[in-house]
């Protein structure tokens, strides 16, 4: 039976939620079912929601032999995103949006962590979600793996270092970057061992002030851009779809 009141929001760790999304969605009157796929939460038995949001982890989108549950949840996107269930990846979700419809998730060659610059490209222009940005704006980023597009999608965004930094295809869109999150959120990230170890890797032992200061710094403009690109996609692909 459809539910087409309800968004399902996936998560792959306690710390990753919706955030500003999450406020977003429940402020429009849509209500939601949260399953917590790293702690056993079974996948619904249906696809039939009025859209998906899918968000990041410190797995790999491919990474099976540790996460048994990876294959089933690509399937699972899969079957919703060409059922037209508008979707919503963020980091891991956009690599599993891409994983889910042909695209290859590799580790990329430096992680991204702490205030990037992003360019959109021209095929954005007329993007009803993304054309309402400017040509160039920072974002925060916290990630180590990137993508390739699935056949068809349409590239939104890229950095100098990831030329895949948001994609399209109808109305499942996928973002590498976290606008969505605040200092609160990204501090207890940076007690995950996982997401510790690419902190050293980039900004060294004394990583975490920095980074946070720079989240700190961009928190509003972070949530601007979430609220213009994630309002956009809510308003046209899901409340007036």
């Amino acid at each position: 039976m459809a539910n087409n009141t309800t968004v399902l929001v996936l998560q792959h760790i306690d710390c990753e939620p919706p955030a500003t999304y999450e406020d977003l969605v429940l402020d429009s009157g849509l209500a939601i079912h949260r399953v917590e796929l790293d702690e056993g939460e079974p996948l619904p038995g249906h696809v039939d929601f009025a859209a998906m949001v899918v968000m990041g982890g410190p797995m790999g989108a491919m990474d099976d032999s540790r996460h048994r549950w990876l294959q089933e949840e690509r399937s699972f996107i899969n079957r919703a995103v060409m059922a037209g269930v508008p979707y919503w990846g963020v980091c891991l979700g956009a690599q599993l949006l891409a994983a889910s419809l042909g695209g290859t998730v590799y580790t990329g060659p430096t992680p991204e962590i702490g205030a990037f610059r992003i360019s959109r490209t021209s095929e954005s222009n007329d993007d009803p979600v993304f054309g309402r940005l400017p040509a160039e704006f920072d974002v925060f980023q916290w990630h180590s793996d990137t993508f390739t597009l699935p056949d068809g999608a349409v590239r939104l965004a890229g950095s100098a270092t990831y030329e895949n930094q948001a994609f399209c295809l109808g109305s499942a869109y996928g973002v590498q970057f976290h606008v969505e999150v605040n200092a609160t959120l990204a501090a207890r990230w940076a007690g995950v061992e996982a997401y510790q170890q690419s902190l050293r890797q980039v900004h060294g032992e004394d990583g975490a002030e920095r980074v946070m200061k720079e989240l700190v710094n961009g928190e509003r403009n972070n949530r601007a851009i979430a609220t213009t690109i994630f309002g956009e996609w809510l308003g046209r692909f899901v409340l007036h779809g």
